[in-house]
């Protein structure tokens, strides 16, 4: 056997990040499946610039703001890990917090200190986790949401959940609490939900970090791989590992 026998699942949108994570998954040795299980919504919104922290939770989000021209002026700026900070640095921004853990209560333990008092912009997705606002609320700050972004299921996606129904997917990619959520509702559609979730369970399932992972067992899927490092590289690397850790040419 193979690698190039082993299907494994990709949720990214369809925005240039899905080809580029099926391609990955490809240069692995692995037979991608890719499921556009998201699909970026703008709303025309920019962030505040009166704010004296501003927290970023995404790449799209920064190139959203960055397209919008959003000015950060002296404000702190967060980052919620490594790849938005990255981003936002691409995108002319300074960057001046990065917490140890890539998560919302990460972000929180990180600013906590430096909010009482402050006026706080968190700019990010429709379906951002309230953990990061109540958090910065409880904290003393006065937070201010900008949602830059909705992000929805697209009709067209699905077709893993049938593999995994019919046993003939191998390995799974979920890179944030909603693809699990809209992995679930296309099962749930295609009337192959508890099939799939079976599916998924005979299969090796690869999350990108602790909340994507608290998403999928709560809803009975066993997770298998969760990386050290919140980033598509390290969870695709390390779930093809998984699903296929020796093979002969």
């Amino acid at each position: 056997m193979t690698t190039r026998d082993t299907t494994v699942a990709v949720f990214r949108p369809d925005d240039g990040r899905l080809e580029a994570a099926a391609e990955l998954v490809e240069s692995l040795g692995a037979t991608p499946i890719a499921d556009p299980m998201l699909a970026v919504v703008e709303t025309d919104a920019t962030p505040r610039e009166d704010a004296d922290v501003v927290v970023f939770t995404s790449k799209t989000g920064v190139d959203l703001a960055a397209d919008a021209g959003f000015d950060a002026d002296d404000a702190v700026v967060a980052a919620i890990g490594d790849t938005t900070a990255g981003r936002l640095r691409e995108r002319g921004y300074d960057v001046d917090v990065v917490p140890d853990a890539f998560t919302s209560s990460g972000l929180v333990a990180a600013l906590e200190e430096r909010v009482d008092g402050a006026r706080v912009e968190v700019a990010r997705s429709d379906h951002g986790s309230p953990v990061l606002t109540d958090g910065l609320e409880a904290a003393g700050a006065f937070v201010h949401e900008t949602v830059l972004y909705e992000l929805a299921r697209p009709a067209k996606s699905g077709g893993s959940a049938d593999l995994a129904a019919s046993g003939d997917l191998d390995a799974a990619c979920f890179t944030s609490t909603l693809t699990v959520e809209h992995f679930l509702d296309a099962a749930d559609a295609r009337g192959v939900r508890e099939d799939a979730i079976a599916g998924l369970n005979d299969a090796v399932v690869g999350v990108i970090g602790p909340p994507t992972c608290d998403a999928a067992e709560r809803h009975g899927i066993d997770v298998d791989v969760v990386p050290d490092v919140a980033d598509f590289d390290a969870l695709a690397t390390a779930v093809v590992e998984a699903a296929a850790p020796t093979y002969h040419e």
